[in-house]
């Protein structure tokens, strides 16, 4: 019995964290059809054909990369919507999780970005419709903050708001975390006019 005990395999927990991880990082830096799920399985410290217990295929992977990034920023978003009463500070808060998001997870929001489009149809329509949810938020608080605005205003400046935090994944800036964190929150805060 001791023998049988010894033989049951226990499962690595993190296993699956650490290939998003290792998956997240490589396509960001070579692209999607350059990584192979040999690279991914390297990266994550397990072979490739270890990755088949968790993602059916590269792009099962890249649906849960985005699943999981997406609905992180759906529920800090629900969250400050309920806890937060004052409409200018949920706002700043939406600001600083999408700034936090570009910054702290770089690699993935670059994947995302640059890889959304290599998705299978259903998977692509169904994240864009979450996106969609994620950005109805901040055009309802920026449609509250400002009399006269049509829903097309509103939403012109959420997409520029973001289209600036966004702006950082194209380019190096060499600037500290904190100081980037202060310039892309600032900048976002002046476009949304919700100083």
């Amino acid at each position: 019995m001791a023998r049988a005990a010894a033989q049951v395999r226990t499962r690595d927990p993190a296993r699956k964290d650490r290939i998003l991880a290792a998956a997240a990082d490589l396509v960001a830096s070579s692209g999607y059809h350059a990584v192979s799920m040999a690279d991914i399985g390297a990266a994550a410290g397990i072979t490739g054909s270890g990755i088949y217990r968790h993602f059916t295929s590269k792009s099962a992977l890249l649906v849960a990369l985005f699943d999981q990034a997406i609905d992180g920023l759906l529920r800090d978003e629900r969250q400050i919507v309920l806890d937060v009463r004052d409409l200018r500070r949920a706002l700043l808060l939406l600001v600083q999780g999408q700034v936090d998001f570009v910054i702290a997870d770089r690699e993935l929001a670059i994947v995302y970005h640059n890889e959304i489009n290599n998705l299978p149809a259903a998977d692509r329509r169904r994240l864009r419709r979450k996106q969609r949810l994620y950005l109805e938020e901040w055009v309802h608080l920026v449609d509250e903050l400002h009399d006269g605005l049509t829903d097309s205003d509103a939403r012109a400046l959420v997409h520029a708001a973001i289209g600036a935090i966004q702006s950082a994944l194209f380019h190096t800036s060499g600037l500290p975390g904190e100081r980037l964190r202060e310039l892309l929150t600032t900048s976002a805060v002046a476009i949304l006019g919700c100083s």
